[in-house]
This record gives structure tokens, sequence and C-alpha cells, in this order.
């Protein structure tokens, strides 16, 4: 069994608009299980990208992408949705959570996507990650009523309902304060150091990336 969750072999990337202008360049890395990786670089390198390609959600790309030792290359789209809802948790930058849901609605609802579990066992499951991020208490308030800071909380609440192989972020804590930024770090860290969560994320944050486990940085669409 391979300790490797996500591979990126030679991947490579251009825009054609009018002109070709290639966007990524012989991009090749792998992040293993239970690890911790900031992916850094100026504006317009490239980085969210390279994220889209390996999120899965970007698909026109030269080179192969695996995701648990799997293929993801050349899959449909279809198959590709079910992948990601299923091994992928999405933390952006904005959280995205539908205003007019309670909290717990909107923790459960890639959950019930999936379909794996019984409504039931899904609501059990988007409780659970609530009350680990210290949360559980909003469960059945509105979103647009609660803070920004604890708005991305139940975004990662439910980037986690799936028990995904991995998280990504781009730009996670670009939207957020010192002091929320810091907890959501620390909610990553202890993550990835007690739950054995991958977690791969796109950000512009020194400080956030110095105390990850692991930088990639990235120039002109390579990695550097």
């Amino acid at each position: 069994m391979s300790n490797i969750i996500l591979e990126a072999k030679q991947i490579n990337k251009a825009f054609h608009d009018p002109v070709t202008v290639q966007v990524l360049s012989d991009i090749t890395f792998s992040v293993d299980k239970g690890e911790f990786v900031s992916v850094i670089g100026k504006s317009g390198c490239g980085k969210s990208t390279l994220l889209y390609i390996l999120s899965t959600m970007d698909t026109d790309y030269q080179g192969e992408l695996y995701i648990d030792d799997e293929l993801m290359t050349g899959r449909s789209d279809v198959e590709l949705a079910r992948i990601r809802n299923e091994k992928i948790g999405f933390v952006f930058q904005f959280h995205y959570l539908l205003n007019e849901f309670s909290v717990l609605q909107n923790v459960m609802l890639p959950g019930l996507k999936l379909g794996k579990y019984s409504e039931q066992e899904v609501e059990h499951r988007a409780l659970e990650r609530l009350k680990m991020l210290g949360i559980e208490h909003l469960a059945q308030k509105t979103a647009y009523r609660i803070s920004g800071g604890e708005k991305q909380r139940v975004a990662i609440a439910r980037a986690l309902i799936n028990d995904p192989h991995i998280i990504m972020g781009d730009e996670p804590t670009g939207n957020l304060d010192v002091k929320n930024s810091d907890m959501v770090f620390d909610i990553f860290k202890e993550l990835a150091e007690v739950h054995n969560q991958t977690l791969l994320i796109v950000t512009h944050d020194q400080s956030f990336a110095q105390n990850s486990g692991r930088i990639i940085e990235m120039e002109d669409g390579r990695i550097i």
C-alpha cells in the first residue's frame, strides 16, 4: 500500500486565447498521507490554476494526475464529480455557505449528495465534525447569522463530512483577520497531526506557509 495520496506527473497547461501562453510547465510532485503542504508564489504564478487541475475541476491539461493511486486523467465528468465529492474536501477564500440554510444543513450537503449514509447518519457525522471544531452550538443557527471566522470553520466541517483523502484550500485565510487566520491554521495543523488528514493549501500568507509541514514554491508556472 502506497502512502501517497496525490501525485502529479509532468503536468503542463497552456491558455490559447488568442495567443498561446504556457501557464504550467512540468509540474511533478507528490503528497503523502497526513502531510500539511502549502503552495506559495506571487500572483499569476499558476498556483490556483494548478489547484483546479489537482482538484479534478480542470481537465484541460497534459500529464497525469493520481489521487489515492488512481489515475484521474481522462475520466468522464460524472466520474470525476463522484470522486471529488468522495475523496476531496474543499475550503475556499469565500466560504460559499448557503445563507438561508442552517449551519448543520450546510455541513450535511456533501454527505447527502454522496448518498453513502442515511440522512440520520449524515446528520450525526455533521454534528461530530462541528463538535471537533468547537462550533456544535451553532448547528441550528442560520448561516448568515454567524461571524466570518465561524463561517470558515463551518466550511472546514463541511469539507470533512465525507472523510476526504485530501483537503484542498484556495487562500482559506485570505478573507480573515489575523486572529481568525491563526484559528483556521491551528485547525488545519491539528487535522494533520492528530487526525492524519492530508492538506494541500494554496496561500499568500507567508507565516501560514512557514508553519505548515512543507512548502512548494512556484514561479512562472514552475515549481522552484
